[in-house]
């Protein structure tokens, strides 16, 4: 796909000192939109898969770059290629709906539209998307919400055969918090209420919030540590504790944030995501200083490399430009900046709480 006559002056609402200038804003939204099919699909490059989750993002991005016709085809995308169950399998090559290559269903990654699809209605105001848009938004959530456990979190997912995985993980369940809120704030503006998704997002951000055991433990990883505050399941001075407590086992200080300890290894995605996080609980400060810190993926041409090997044989790892990596700092930058769609997803200052459970 060829992008032609997309100038910084479409980008300057996304400059950020010592992030990004509007020419280099630009020019990370051209990558994007390169590696985007001409049916809408945003692989995570051209050659390689598409997942739900990062197509998601990485349209997000685009919307939070006023490229709302080109995010508005990646979600027609999703619309079209709905499995009947309300789900979409885990991975596709090049984004070819016809070339299944996990055919996993996972919670998370089918509930993430619900987030776009309210973050560009917030940025276009388009009634009419929206509408055609409710079928798909509503057949995902109740395939979510087909996998949550008694206890309130979500299962991680059905294989191919319908059985289902009980097991549930903290960041895919957190990551589902938001996307419920955000299928309410979808109802709520088509008048359709949803009683049984509100019981269903208090269910969950109770687990969340107070039973860390009803979760496979993945503490390794970073993105269970700072996920919860992201996506506002975890709040106020809960979320400061939180975020201080395993600050320096994560946070690689000039370099950006671990994936996983004690691997010595950066990645621009979780990196992006944990300054979007720290903006949630108001501490744009280190969020910046977080996000300059990773400048040193940016490759010429705009897009970012997945990860960085900062100890031994220092080398970047893999050697890949995803558009998830490129749309996660763009999301960042947006949210820092202002951006209002961006804002009312991640603020969750506008989005429905749902209920509170009865019982613990």
């Amino acid at each position: 796909m060829t992008v032609f006559g997309r100038g910084p002056e479409r980008t300057e609402h996304l400059v950020l000192p010592g992030v990004l200038t509007a020419e280099e804003a630009a020019e990370t939204v051209a990558g994007i939109l390169a590696a985007q099919r001409e049916d809408g699909a945003i692989p995570w490059f051209r050659g390689h898969h598409l997942d739900p989750w990062d197509h998601t993002e990485a349209a997000m991005a685009l919307d939070a770059a006023g490229e709302h016709d080109a995010a508005a085809r990646a979600y027609e995308w999703l619309a079209r290629h709905q499995n009947a169950d309300g789900s979409w399998y885990a991975a596709y090559d090049d984004g070819d709906a016809e070339r299944v290559t996990d055919r996993g269903r996972e919670t998370n990654f089918c509930a993430y539209i619900a987030v776009g699809v309210w973050h560009h209605y917030v940025a276009t105001g388009d009634d009419a998307f929206i509408d055609r848009m409710w079928p798909a938004v509503y057949a995902a959530t109740e395939f979510v919400l087909g996998l949550q456990q008694p206890g309130g979190q979500i299962g991680w997912k059905r294989e191919d055969d319908g059985t289902p995985v009980k097991d549930a993980l903290l960041t895919g369940s957190s990551s589902i918090h938001q996307a419920l809120r955000c299928a309410l704030a979808v109802a709520e503006q088509r008048e359709e209420p949803q009683p049984d998704w509100e019981l269903a997002v208090g269910a969950l951000r109770h687990a969340i919030q107070h039973h860390p055991e009803r979760f496979l433990d993945k503490s390794r990883y970073s993105m269970d540590w700072y996920y919860p505050i992201l996506t506002s399941a975890i709040t106020g001075v809960d979320a400061k504790a939180r975020i201080e407590a395993d600050w320096d086992r994560f946070v690689v200080p000039g370099q950006g944030v671990r994936c996983i300890v004690p691997n010595p290894w950066v990645t621009g995605g979780e990196s992006c995501e944990l300054a979007l996080a720290l903006w949630v609980m108001g501490e744009s400060d280190r969020a910046l200083e977080i996000l300059q810190s990773v400048q040193h993926l940016r490759a010429p041409g705009g897009m970012y490399w997945t990860g960085y090997v900062f100890e031994g044989n220092r080398a970047v790892w893999p050697e890949e430009l995803t558009t998830w990596t490129a749309g996660s700092l763009l999301l960042a930058v947006a949210a820092l900046g202002g951006d209002e769609a961006t804002t009312a997803v991640f603020s969750g200052e506008r989005l429905p709480l749902g209920l509170d459970p009865d019982c613990c």
